[in-house]
């Protein structure tokens, strides 16, 4: 994989290149960033010019098996899962899934950890790094590079490590094996231990702009122009969220529908359906009952704004806006804050594992009481 397939970022590649050049590259770096700006493309495109430059011409030449991500020097770190065939004493590790993180990889680099639970065949687990991916990867760094040049150790989403991994990987960092580069790729930084935060080199990778992803919309996915720019500005520096709109069926369009329904039903206080909408959320795995919760937050904003009349601070697609037309005038003032709130102690909830059924019927008959504020 090379930088061509990263959209955009082109001061991080260039930042990175330069490290390497001038001779000043760290063992351990960490790439930051909301989801979907490319910091896994970007870790990946690295990792792979890294390699490239232990070819025999040195020219940084990408060989077959970069191009197939199946280089020996190559080591991907993930996020996993306990299979009921797994053993009661087998601590999960990436080696378990290396068939479908090669199979995700290849079909592109943009995907989110949902699409990473589905190819791994999780049904409402939370995938976590084990300690015993701690002691593969120790395992694996010890050995002399194939090559005689770089080991590059990827690790998406260190955030996810349990305790016992990541005091083992702090050391494998504070002693790390000989021309080995740790490129980690995080969201959420602050959750990671300080002691490992303090001893890697942080590049922040900021949202894509609207116009780059616009450029590529068209360039790459001959996407018509006017609907370019409804998706990208819909993006918000997301190049995987405009991926994600260009699918037939997507979530966005479920989330939709089960908005509308909410807001509907919360109106006329349908008490007995929204029960069952309830229900409808609780089946979901956590991951995408906070996803959806994030977009109640930006349905919230999006119908406040277009009170307006502003269309430039508006981000909707044509359906989103077409039920805003009816709907916003009731978000205003006296609840927009409140309904904010409200959900934001959904996510904190969902995310401590509490019940579903519970937290989504109480959110329901609360949006029903906000909903009449004026």
């Amino acid at each position: 994989m090379t930088f061509n397939e990263v959209i955009g970022q082109d001061e991080v590649r260039s930042r990175l290149v330069q490290m390497v050049d001038e001779g000043r590259l760290p063992h351990a770096l960490m790439l930051c960033g909301p989801s979907g700006v490319g910091k896994k493309a970007l870790a990946i495109a690295f990792g792979c010019h890294l390699l490239s430059l232990n070819s025999p011409s040195g020219q940084g030449e990408e060989s077959a098996m970069l191009k197939k991500l199946e280089h020996p020097d190559l080591h991907f770190t993930y996020p996993t899962i306990k299979l009921p065939s797994m053993g009661s004493d087998h601590m999960p590790v990436s080696d378990d899934f290396a068939h479908e993180w090669h199979e995700l990889v290849m079909r592109g680099p943009y995907f989110s950890m949902d699409d990473w639970l589905t190819a791994m065949g999780a049904e409402n687990q939370q995938a976590i790094i084990t300690a015993g991916e701690s002691d593969d990867l120790v395992r694996k760094l010890s050995l002399k590079s194939s090559q005689g040049g770089y080991k590059v150790s990827i690790v998406w989403l260190p955030e996810r490590m349990n305790i016992a991994c990541a005091n083992k990987l702090l050391k494998l960092i504070e002693e790390p094996p000989q021309q080995t580069v740790f490129i980690m790729v995080c969201e959420e930084p602050d959750k990671l231990l300080e002691t490992i935060r303090s001893r890697v080199q942080r590049i922040d990778v900021k949202r894509v702009p609207v116009e780059t992803i616009e450029q590529a919309l068209v360039q790459r996915r001959s996407i018509d122009p006017q609907q370019a720019h409804r998706l990208a500005r819909l993006a918000n520096g997301s190049w995987m969220k405009a991926l994600q709109e260009l699918q037939v069926g997507t979530e966005n369009e479920q989330f939709l529908s089960l908005f509308i329904e909410l807001m509907r039903l919360a109106y006329q206080r349908k008490v007995r359906e929204m029960r069952k909408w309830s229900e409808t959320m609780a089946a979901f795995g956590r991951e995408k009952q906070k996803r959806f919760l994030d977009f109640f937050l930006r349905m919230v904003r999006e119908n406040f704004m277009y009170n307006f009349g502003q269309s430039d601070l508006c981000y909707m697609s044509q359906d989103e806006e077409n039920f805003a037309r009816n709907f916003a005038r009731f978000i205003n003032e006296a609840n927009v804050i409140l309904l904010y709130e409200l959900a934001n102690r959904c996510i904190r909830d969902i995310g401590q594992n509490a019940n579903a059924k519970i937290v989504f019927f109480d959110f329901s008959l609360q949006v029903a009481v906000l909903l009449v504020q004026k």
